[in-house]
């Protein structure tokens, strides 16, 4: 019990060297993450037993037309704000100001384009769901800009607080109002909920008091990096949001819905991952951004976790997704396997995309990082039909894969330019989790072969999972001697002292 103490007193207070303070954020973010989506997870098992597919894609709806607006308005200004080096009071009025304008701009227009949405998307029901959604915008617009400090300081002790308060919210408004109504408005009132309690919250938690007040200059300042943030996140949102639109226009909304599932289940620990390695190291490079050593060695383990984790993973919910699908979704989802199958593999790609995204940005070229998802927005666009053409569903999902595909080689040739890492130490760090999947999944293939599945025995094969795989890197960490888990090591030691 007194670790226990010490180990979360050491957590949550901020302090001690660059290294062991990304350490302590990887942690919490990380934890975060889980407990976020641990509860989005039962959330969603909830709410996918009671509403139906359709309910899902009418709110797929609302969301997407909601983050057309906010996409192509991004300021960029809070990543700007976090690659400064030098202090960022002065630029916080007008940045905050600049968002409760757009905010207000924002809302007037999601109200009005409304109904044409729902028209474009043939569902009249989704009208009311895409004017009442858009008060969320404005709760984001209000929040305190201050809480920007907790991600340009690395405290992410008082990001996690804000982040969970917000996410404990939707899950309780969510859940409650779904056993009640039975239909779409619980998941529109947890979302609402959720954006509520985040702002009320950003004002507790810190003490900067923004105020209106606006420097034409200070905003210019920021939008001069926030651009390549504009257009990479406009980009980016034609590529995650675009098959969505797409498929929905195309196969319908009840297709849309059962897309949006694979997509969220497929892409969960990518976009988990991914979140958690851009919001620790994104500022972390960013102060080591003029030392040319330290930022090739955080790189490489950055690298070096990510595959560690993400292959397995990856390899795991593609062998196991049919039988995930059956016990706790229920047989009316069954069709969205081979989707999630596809979107799982291009998760793993994309998790090593984001990589290079945080060093980008830190490094303060974040212009490489707009080229590089540019091609895989080319790609998708270029794929995205012939595919769906023959495949249906699956083809949308395979346009994605081969769009982070396609985006792979910028991502090593500039890595490679701003890091001088060789080839020999790429593979070190990639073929080892590779190989070690590899012969996870088919080992656990074929242990399916000869069990029946249910839910003693899917949880059995997770475990057995995690030690075929423990057991197959242990094994290449002393056969080959390329010490490729010593950065796994560095992370258990430095968890280790924070129970001191």
């Amino acid at each position: 019990m007194n670790k226990a103490k010490k180990l979360v007193k050491n957590l949550i207070t901020p302090g001690g060297t660059l290294s062991q303070r990304v350490v302590k954020g990887g942690f919490l973010v990380f934890f975060l993450r889980i407990v976020n989506q641990g509860f989005s997870l039962i959330r969603l098992i909830i709410l996918a037993r009671i509403l139906s597919p359709n309910d899902f894609g009418l709110m797929g709806i609302a969301l997407l037309t909601m983050s057309i607006l906010e996409t192509f308005t991004q300021t960029g200004f809070q990543a700007a704000l976090i690659q400064k080096k030098e202090d960022i009071k002065s630029y916080l009025d007008s940045a905050w100001t600049v968002l409760i304008l757009r905010g207000f701009v924002l809302f007037v227009i999601l109200y009005f384009i409304a109904p044409y949405a729902a028209v474009f998307f043939n569902t009249p029901e989704a009208k009311p769901i895409i004017r009442v959604i858009g008060f969320s915008i404005l709760f984001q617009a209000f929040t305190n800009i201050g809480i920007t400090y907790f991600k340009k300081e690395l405290e992410f002790n008082k990001e996690f607080i804000y982040q969970f308060t917000g996410t404990l919210a939707d899950f309780v408004v969510a859940v409650s109002a779904v056993l009640i109504l039975k239909n779409v408005w619980a998941l529109v009132f947890g979302l609402l909920a959720g954006n509520i309690t985040r702002c009320f919250v950003s004002y507790l938690i810190h003490p900067y008091r923004p105020r209106l007040y606006f420097t034409l200059e200070k905003v210019k300042e920021l939008f001069g990096f926030g651009k390549w943030i504009l257009g990479t996140s406009i980009i980016t949102f034609l590529f995650n949001q675009g098959d969505d639109a797409f498929l929905g226009k195309v196969l319908g909304v009840t297709f849309l819905g059962f897309y949006q599932m694979a997509y969220r289940i497929g892409q969960l620990p990518a976009t988990e991952f991914a979140k958690v390695i851009s919001q620790v190291t994104f500022p972390a490079y960013s102060k080591l951004q003029d030392n040319f050593f330290k930022l090739k060695e955080g790189f490489l383990k950055t690298l070096n976790i990510t595959v560690i984790f993400m292959t397995p993973l990856t390899g795991g919910i593609f062998i196991l997704a049919p039988d995930f699908t059956q016990i706790f979704l229920t047989e009316k989802w069954m069709p969205i396997i081979p989707a999630l199958r596809i979107l799982v593999i291009a998760g793993m790609i994309r998790a090593l995309l984001t990589t290079g995204g945080a060093l980008f940005q830190g490094k303060g070229v974040p212009m490489i990082d707009y080229k590089m998802n540019l091609i895989r927005l080319l790609t998708m666009i270029i794929t995205i039909y012939p595919l769906t053409l023959f495949f249906g569903m699956s083809g949308v999902a395979l346009a994605v894969a081969l769009g982070d595909f396609a985006s792979m080689p910028i991502w090593y040739i500039e890595t490679v330019k701003i890091t001088k890492i060789s080839f020999e130490e790429y593979f070190k760090v990639l073929f080892p989790p590779f190989l070690g999947t590899v012969i996870m999944c088919i080992i656990i293939f074929l242990i399916k072969l000869t069990i029946e599945i249910n839910i003693l025995n899917f949880v059995f094969l997770i475990m057995l999972a995690i030690i075929c795989y423990i057991t197959v890197m242990y094994l290449l960490e002393n056969l080959l001697k390329i010490g490729i888990l010593s950065d796994l090591k560095f992370v258990i030691r430095a968890f280790g002292d924070m129970q001191k």
